[in-house]
């Protein structure tokens, strides 16, 4: 109850916040909006007035219409408006500063828009709504234009048009954090910081509702479909709880507010997400909660610390009356203790240096065994290797007579080549020796980074003359890349030469022998076949 308690009180102090926050931004966007639209109903007065559009009219059908598009392309980049048209008595465009463009509105016929009707029955017109022609959407400003004002029947010969978008508007909106929406009397949407929210209808409306719109044509063929605004729950301060049942908005919650702009007939509505409300209830009933708890442990601990000193008052005389004969009890069974743990302590020490001894003992019998193994496998290699030594040594011997021959008969660079010769077979001997040495080396006790590849070349070349003699095919089955093990390189290489030389022993009788090696590494292992 405390906790729920304090989150109520959390949630209401946050949301008085959060609506101080929306009706201040609501309020200086509602102005923002007014001011950008407002500053540009001037123009459409202005420009009736011009002594060249009421002479263009005048002489309609007998002057050339390009100075005056020209002149009205001039203010529209002037204003900063979208487009600027004059249209005569019948609602025909007759010039316009997009003569230029393939969608002008040059030859088109606006009279079924309310801007029209207003401007041609005396008054200055204003209108928002979709451009038949661009397809975008503009407010509009009209005014009326007047040949003749001084007999009481007179009829304006003409209407001039201002239109202005509300792209910038909407820009400048999608800063907030908030969202902000603009809907007219029949509660669509026409401007929204949120793209999806546009030409939707605030609350679903009837096929009736839907049917008017569409013939006044003032949103084109949009559908107009709903937005899925959904109110739970109104509060007492004219603000609203809401949800979206559907699209790009429908998770979360939002504070909604309204402000009623009575120069357009327009409400404008302002969303503000209860993400923040949210986290002060959270906060609150944490916080709530653990205070709640320090007090429960306060009087628990209180509690028991007055327990155990009732119990201490009612143990402490008969305490007193044991505790000579427990501290002399506790001193004999000290010395015992200690005298034990001593003796104990000495057994265990021999012990382990017992463990020790045998431990290395053992450790230098595998050795000599792997290093008898080794040995037993040279033995096998002897023959194979008495070959690769035996060619060497003979070729050496008939290049060094040959090179005593050339000497002889003053051919220096016979005898060079033959010495060139000598010394290559000494690097292969030497070669051979080394490979030997590193096979017959003992292995050690530090385990490091050993490439499995480079194992298995190491061993192939142990074997090098068997293979050649036998004729064995060898095939390597492994990837390009090095396969990297944590190992005794010694004892590595000496199971891959155990197992190649079982390989060629078991393929001795084999008519066409074939020398398989694979390298498989599943993950965090290694495995060679």
């Amino acid at each position: 109850m405390v906790m729920w308690q304090a989150a109520q009180v959390a949630r209401e102090q946050a949301l008085q916040n959060l609506v101080r926050e929306a009706e201040n931004e609501l309020r200086l966007s509602a102005a923002g909006l007014e001011s950008h639209l407002t500053r540009h109903d001037y123009l459409p007065q202005l420009l009736a007035s011009r002594e060249m559009v009421k002479r263009f009219l005048t002489n309609r059908g007998h002057q050339d219409p390009m100075p005056l598009n020209v002149l009205l392309d001039q203010f529209r980049a002037i204003a900063n408006v979208s487009d600027v048209y004059l249209l005569d008595r019948y609602g025909t465009t007759l010039a316009a500063s997009n003569w230029h463009l393939d969608n002008t509105f040059i030859g088109h016929n606006y009279a079924f828009r309310s801007y029209y009707q207003d401007a041609i029955a005396g008054g200055r017109g204003r209108f928002f709504g979709l451009g038949t022609q661009s397809l975008e959407r503009g407010y509009y400003f009209s005014a009326p234009v007047w040949l003749d004002t001084t007999t009481p029947d007179a009829r304006p010969e003409g209407v001039m048009v201002i239109k202005v978008l509300l792209d910038a508007v909407e820009a400048s909106w999608a800063e907030q954090d908030a969202v902000l929406m603009v809907a007219d009397q029949d509660n669509i949407i026409f401007m929204a910081s949120h793209p999806a929210l546009r030409m939707t209808a605030l609350y679903p409306l009837s096929e009736q509702e839907h049917q008017a719109l569409l013939a006044t044509r003032r949103y084109a063929d949009e559908p107009l479909s709903p937005s899925g605004l959904e109110v739970f729950e109104r509060r007492e301060d004219g603000s609203r709880l809401v949800r979206f049942t559907q699209g790009p908005l429908g998770e979360g919650s939002h504070l909604g507010l309204a402000r009623h702009m009575e120069a357009f007939g327009w409400n404008m509505h302002i969303l503000k997400p209860l993400d923040a409300v949210l986290k002060a209830q959270w906060f609150a009933a944490l916080l709530a909660g653990g205070l709640y708890g320090v007090v429960i442990l306060a009087g628990g601990v209180g509690w028991q610390r007055l327990r155990l000193r009732r119990e201490r008052e009612l143990f402490a005389e008969r305490e007193r009356q044991t505790l000579a004969h427990a501290r002399d009890e506790l001193e004999r069974n000290v010395q015992l203790r200690t005298r034990d743990l001593t003796e104990t302590n000495r057994r265990l020490s021999g012990e382990i240096e017992e463990r020790r001894r045998a431990e290395e003992s053992l450790r230098q019998t595998q050795d000599e065994l792997i290093q008898a193994a080794k040995l037993a496998v040279l033995g096998q290699l002897a023959a194979g290797i008495n070959h690769e030594l035996n060619q060497p040594l003979a070729a050496i011997r008939a290049y060094a007579e040959n090179a005593r021959l050339f000497l002889e008969r003053q051919r220096a660079e016979a005898a060079d080549a033959n010495l060139a010769q000598i010394v290559e077979l000494t690097e292969r001997m030497a070669e051979i020796s080394a490979q030997l040495r590193q096979f017959s080396r003992k292995s050690g006790s530090t385990l490091t980074a050993v490439s499995v590849q480079a194992c298995f070349d190491y061993a192939l070349r142990l074997y090098q003359a068997r293979l050649r003699s036998d004729d064995v095919r060898v095939e390597r089955h492994w990837r390009e890349e090095a396969v990297w093990v944590h190992a005794d390189l010694v004892r590595l290489e000496q199971v891959l030469v155990n197992l190649i030389g079982n390989a060629l022993q078991a393929m001795a009788e084999t008519p066409e022998p074939r020398l398989i090696l694979a390298i498989e590494t599943p993950p965090g292992r290694c495995a060679s076949a």
